[in-house]
């Protein structure tokens, strides 16, 4: 069986998307929510993660600041914006096209 991370290549960005449409958070929150809803199963490392967001803030998709974190420590919270949206739109077609296409051919091979 595959590592969860293997399963991440390619769909990274539409989870961490998807992850922000409901709210802002910092990385790490990131993370435990993208492993949270999936039952555990999608653990995503720093080492995906935090340059993942870096590449996303610098296409514009993502903006970012500096708030106090539930610890009392500055930490950088991301939040979409209005061309992060309509990526995370574009991101969900793709992924709907793509699991269609790996479903009918799991079904008639």
């Amino acid at each position: 069986m595959p590592k969860p991370s293997d399963l991440l290549q390619g769909t990274l960005d539409l989870l961490i998307l998807k992850t922000l449409a409901r709210e802002p958070m910092h990385g790490w929150a990131i993370a435990k929510r993208i492993l949270a809803l999936s039952g555990d199963v999608l653990s995503v490392g720093q080492g995906s993660l935090y340059p993942a967001l870096h590449r996303l803030e610098q296409q514009g998709w993502l903006r970012a600041e500096w708030k106090d974190s539930e610890l009392g420590r500055p930490a950088k919270v991301y939040s979409l914006t209005r061309t992060g949206r309509k990526q995370l739109e574009c991101e969900l077609n793709s992924w709907s096209r793509l699991s269609s296409a790996v479903q009918l051919l799991i079904e008639t091979a």
